[in-house]
């Protein structure tokens, strides 16, 4: 399917994306499976590497590597209490959200869109399908987690009614991090 210039929006190598619309007509997000293992990876990788400025290049491959190594997604995406999902365009698997549920609360523990894909809605709507899947367990509030350095994240985060309500800090590459936790009140 072509699309007039009319639809295209400047993307960050200063050529052009498909409009948010023509995005979105042709998402499908879906429960993650075993076989999008890989392409979780890269988007992980891809995404750490464009958001991350204050990491070097080697932890940020660590880091996804045990995050996202197929042990550790293969208790993600088989935990219950568990929601995985991806969003695809064209059947290219390009972001995914990973979220769990205990007691009342469910968090957010990762939401990653590929950077040539982001500011398209697809944030947005993994962020919405996410939430209507743990909405299942009955929660009271939602949490999520993120970096201090990720200014695109909170911006995320706050415009979708989340609240900064705490800090913490997280090792990763043998260094400590600050870590926000969001909050938002169901």
């Amino acid at each position: 399917m072509l699309f007039a210039v009319a639809n295209k929006l400047p993307n960050q190598d200063g050529g052009t994306t498909l409009s948010l619309d023509a995005v979105v007509s042709r998402m499908e997000i879906r429960p993650a499976t075993h076989d999008d293992r890989e392409r979780i990876r890269t988007v992980a990788r891809d995404t750490w590497h464009d958001t991350y400025d204050e990491l070097d290049a080697e932890t940020i491959d660590e880091t996804i590597d045990e995050w996202y190594g197929d042990e550790a997604l293969e208790t993600a995406l088989s935990k219950a209490g568990t929601a995985f999902l991806v969003a695809e365009v064209d059947g290219e698997v390009v972001g995914f959200a990973h979220g769990v549920v205990t007691a009342e609360e469910g968090d957010v523990l990762r939401l990653s869109v590929h950077p040539s894909h982001q500011k398209a809605g697809i944030g947005t709507a993994l962020y919405e399908r996410l939430r209507e899947d743990l909405r299942d367990f009955n929660m009271k509030r939602m949490r999520a987690i993120d970096l201090a350095s990720n200014e695109g994240g909170r911006e995320f985060y706050e415009t979708h009614g989340f609240e900064p309500t705490d800090e913490d800090d997280v090792e990763i590459g043998g260094q400590q991090r600050r870590e926000v936790v969001y909050t938002l009140e169901l």
